[in-house]
């Protein structure tokens, strides 16, 4: 179980397909801290378990059924992932609870500056350079198949960060995103177009479950 709150965007040093799925190799700085052998860590949403490490990265292998449902199958060096480690009994929840189950892939739709007073400073087709006091607005494609569980105010992890979607749209959604979150995870290199990991929250799940009995 993680909460969402990355620790640090780590990079992708290696990639080998291997029999059964595909190993990487992830370069990484805060998340070494106490690592060991068989430890979970969430890779850009995805919970993957530590297979051996060294001070200045970690091998983790991901099955064939992992990579299919991810975007892992494209993944490769010098892409910079989102890394969490697993949620410990006396942590504090800043976040969400995220099981690290992605549940499917969607895509960047836009990025946008915007002020804090709320107003739309440049698209994402003039993004670059220092962001605004304000923050920025990044509005993702809601997947078929999950319309019901994506909801204003509700908590989704976006590549494995807890997120609050602040407006539903028609077929998409809206979260802000503050510069210390955009400048310490892969968000600052995310274009429209670009895949990223969806996982709902897991009491949305529930809830549904439980009206559909």
């Amino acid at each position: 179980m993680f909460t969402g709150i990355v620790a640090e965007a780590g990079e992708v040093r290696a990639v080998t397909d291997d029999e059964g799925g595909r190993r990487l190799t992830i370069a990484a700085d805060e998340v070494l801290s106490d690592l060991n052998h068989g430890a979970s860590v969430s890779v850009s949403g995805a919970c993957l378990t530590v297979e051996s490490f060294d001070e200045e990265s970690f091998e983790v292998f991901l099955a064939s059924e992992t990579v299919e449902k991810t975007y892992f199958d494209e993944v490769a060096v010098g892409d910079a992932v989102n890394l969490e480690r697993a949620l410990r009994a006396d942590d504090r929840l800043d976040g969400h609870f995220v099981q690290g189950h992605v549940d499917t892939v969607t895509e960047v739709v836009d990025v946008r500056r915007v002020g804090e007073d709320g107003e739309v400073l440049r698209t994402s087709e003039e993004s670059s350079g220092a962001p605004p006091r304000g923050g920025w607005e990044y509005e993702f494609a809601v997947p078929e198949g999950y319309e019901a569980y994506v909801a204003d105010k509700g908590s989704v992890a976006l590549d494995g960060i807890s997120l609050t979607v602040a407006e539903r749209g028609e077929g998409t959604f809206t979260v802000a995103v503050i510069p210390t979150t955009r400048e310490l995870t892969n968000l600052s290199e995310k274009e429209p177009g670009d895949p990223v990991h969806l996982e709902v929250d897991v009491l949305a799940k529930y809830v549904e479950r439980m009206l559909a009995e």
